[in-house]
């Protein structure tokens, strides 16, 4: 046998032992941590703590360089990491200043660790890729505008812009870091925390004071400008425009601060350090609740075919989203209805104290039709799948006005003075964190001082909608092709 030495040695026996792991690991495979909807959304085994995701815009919608930075902690013995990423290519991966192998497999990037890892085990992750807005404008991620870039990731199309564990249990601190040509401007969530020109181009830093799930994320690359407000209790209130637009639309933004007033006295104080409208000339055919920057079509406010009061309320439907799934979000997506029922009750109940549009009237139609959409696409808290390709489609009636009308039903059950308690109680104890619909059940009865969970079953997973609290006329048409 020819002499080898000793550290040479060494080296040969690690690179055969970690081949013989490698070989041993069975193939990539996409994970889920086993969201009824999205059964392959999020992944098992960490805990991100912080995203750091930097992208160099080049215009003309070309796909961006992008670094994302990711620290996590493992919960439990890894061999492999899944981050959900699609929509980009992946050039190189470190795990803790260590190349590390990877591979695809449906839309997760699954990264090989160096060795197999402990529970309890810090992570920084490196992941250098490019990010593609050139898919289907209404497939999620990138949105295309009239002059950039917007985000609309909800349900689940972040990891369609960087890696991640795209599912909102999973919540984190967010830094962005953009680079952009120096005429565009820069906006994302949070706060901004630098710009820094050098030559033809300008990078923009922006950070989150408080946790985001990924959905929420949001950074607009444009030609735009950023009006300044003040909001209740000296809140920083910044809108992002189409700069040609911004004399055309104070005449709505300038509602905003009083709007903060409104929900604030249904709720408490507003959970987050700031919040504006990102006002994107472009079609998605909806709005977006994307935390402290909520995105709105252009056409809402300068096409003239809505009531002031429908944008009106509208706008306070988005805004008390930063309450109900942004400050506390679904634990699961079959949770969403904690979500959509509450930001169409306020919204309901803005329309109702500012432009004499009776809740009662809404909810009562509501009940009418609530039977059908039941059957369409189940009850609120057991919504049915998405269609195959229309990831967006659990965003049905019964999750909006089919889920206010449970809190209508709840208030008529337990009086107005402790449902007002019961939401109070619900978006402090539960801010900056992940709720389900159970907390929800418990909470309630706690303030009710009896067990609702007979009440609740019937009006969050009945078939049939139950009969309406001191309403007993109401009667909800049978739904068609139902003996």
């Amino acid at each position: 046998m020819p002499f080898i030495p000793r550290r040479l040695r060494a080296a040969l026996l690690a690179i055969a032992s970690a081949t013989l792991v490698a070989a041993t690991l069975p193939a990539p495979v996409p994970l889920g941590i086993g969201d009824s909807l999205f059964p392959h959304l999020g992944n098992p085994g960490y805990d991100v703590l912080s995203y750091d995701v930097g992208f160099t815009y080049h215009g003309n919608n070309k796909p961006l360089d992008a670094v994302t930075t990711i620290d996590a902690l493992t919960t439990e013995p890894l061999d492999r990491i899944n981050l959900d990423f699609d929509r980009g290519t992946v050039r190189t991966v470190d795990i803790n200043g260590l190349g590390a192998d990877f591979a695809t497999a449906g839309e997760d990037l699954v990264v090989e660790t160096p060795g197999r890892l402990p529970a309890g085990v810090p992570l920084h992750i490196t992941v250098r890729h490019t990010s593609d807005p050139s898919g289907e404008q209404n497939s999620g991620g990138w949105v295309r505008t009239s002059d950039g870039l917007a985000m609309a990731n909800q349900a689940d199309a972040a990891h369609r812009v960087f890696p991640s564990n795209d599912h909102p249990a999973d919540k984190a601190y967010f830094t962005f870091r953009v680079t952009a040509p120096k005429e565009l401007t820069v906006v994302a969530n949070g706060l901004p925390a630098g710009k820094v020109r050098h030559g033809s181009s300008t990078t923009w830093t922006y950070r989150t004071v408080h946790p985001m799930a990924t959905e929420l994320a949001q950074v607009s690359i444009g030609r735009s400008t950023v009006l300044e407000r003040t909001g209740p209790r000296g809140l920083p209130v910044r809108d992002v425009v189409p700069a040609a637009d911004a004399k055309v639309l104070e005449r709505w933004l300038k509602k905003t601060p009083g709007q903060l007033e409104w929900m604030e006295r249904q709720v408490g104080p507003y959970p987050f350090e700031t919040y504006g409208l990102l006002v994107a000339d472009t079609k998605t055919g909806f709005e977006l609740e994307t935390q402290t920057l909520t995105l709105f079509e252009r056409s809402v406010f300068t096409s003239g075919v809505y009531p002031e009061w429908y944008v009106e309320s509208l706008m306070v439907h988005e805004l008390a989203h930063q309450w109900f799934g942004d400050s506390v979000s679904p634990r699961s997506w079959s949770d969403l209805w904690l979500n959509e029922g509450h930001a169409s009750w306020y919204e309901a109940r803005y329309a109702e104290e500012h432009a004499k549009q009776p809740l009662e009237r809404r909810m009562r139609d509501a009940y009418t039709r609530s039977d059908s959409w039941r059957a369409a696409g189940g009850p609120p808290a057991r919504p049915a799948a998405p269609a195959p390709g229309e990831k967006i489609s659990i965003f049905r009636p019964a999750v909006y006005d089919g889920s206010a009308l449970v809190l209508y039903a709840l208030r008529q059950e337990i009086g107005e003075p402790a449902f007002d308690q019961l939401e109070r109680r619900w978006v402090s104890t539960h801010r900056d964190s992940t709720a389900t619909t159970k907390d929800f059940v418990r909470l309630a009865s706690q303030i009710a001082g009896r067990d609702l969970t007979t009440f609740f079953h019937g009006w969050l997973y009945g078939t049939k909608t139950p009969p309406m609290p001191g309403h007993p006329d109401w009667h909800s048409t049978q739904p068609a092709g139902r003996g």
